[in-house]
């Protein structure tokens, strides 16, 4: 078992990577369960994140922290937003759309750092930033339906309540994210409560949205916050894209859903833009660390 589980100090970084990965590709599947579920995105967030917030309060009994700071409570609304902004936007567009929109994330959170933590944007972050926005746009070049088009705002949404996250964490500094990821679990939770009612969810369903509670948030994310501190930051930024690049994969094969051009093209802009600012990012706090 992993190491937040059996209390070890330590995980080799081979085996590190390897739980990186397996994460990635849990995450990867959500698009697909979501697109197969036959449920009120609102439903199916509020579910899966009860779930969710089940597990990992169960499995981290014990090791729990909660501050109740500014930072926790407003990154766990952040989160929560997230959550139905995705779902929801998974439903009204492609699950490529919704990922790679999502993916825009570290770029917004480049701005808000400048706005909130009064971080300096390097001209480099100015070119970078210029390009996703430009790679967003072409996403709504594609003929779509007024859904379609409601559901590339909201995959938009989802990086930017995204990026307000991952303010947040570094807010917290060297606080565990766990905390805030329960607190917006359960927040997700009650905002969708109204919605468990509308429809009786089948066997499959019931299965599904067990999946995503279980293994594709709830322990994922254990695996990941816990594995992430054995691998260098290069390393996790590369296996993180894993889960952009597998999405719409797996909705393809199973369902033969296909993004149209203009969002291939602006998802290469994206996925490139902003794994090579992460790279660049990392590279740079190298050079400036203290040896």
């Amino acid at each position: 078992m992993i190491q937040a589980i059996t209390g070890t100090n330590y995980m080799h970084p081979n085996k590190a990577l390897l739980c990186l990965a397996f994460s990635a590709f849990l995450w990867s599947t959500s698009g697909l369960v979501i697109k197969l579920i036959d449920l009120n995105p609102m439903a199916i967030a509020g579910m899966r994140s009860a779930i969710a917030a089940a597990v990992m309060l169960l499995l981290m009994r014990g090791r729990l922290q909660f501050t109740w700071s500014f930072p926790q409570v407003s990154g766990a609304i952040a989160y929560a937003l997230t959550m139905i902004l995705f779902v929801t936007a998974t439903k009204m567009t492609t699950a490529a759309n919704a990922i790679l929109l999502q993916y825009t994330a570290p770029v917004f959170t480049a701005i808000l750092g400048a706005w909130f933590l009064k971080e300096k944007v390097s001209r480099f972050d100015w070119v970078i930033i210029g390009i996703v926005i430009g790679g967003m746009f072409l996403f709504f070049f594609d003929r779509m339906s007024f859904s379609g088009i409601w559901g590339n705002v909201m995959a938009v949404g989802s990086g930017i309540t995204l990026s307000y996250f991952i303010l947040c964490m570094r807010l917290q500094k060297d606080a565990s994210p766990l905390e805030t990821v329960i607190l917006g679990n359960l927040t997700t939770m009650l905002f969708c409560f109204p919605f468990y009612f509308q429809q009786v969810p089948t066997i499959f369903d019931g299965i599904a949205i067990l999946y995503m509670g279980v293994l594709q948030i709830g322990l994922s994310f254990i695996i990941f916050s816990t594995a992430i501190k054995f691998v260098a930051a290069l390393d996790a930024i590369l296996v993180q894209t894993l889960d952009p690049l597998l999405n719409p994969i797996w909705v393809y094969l199973i369902i033969g859903e296909a993004p149209g051009r203009w969002a291939l093209v602006g998802g290469a802009i994206v996925l490139t833009a902003v794994t090579v600012r992460n790279i660049h990012s990392n590279r740079k706090m190298q050079k400036e660390a203290p040896t």
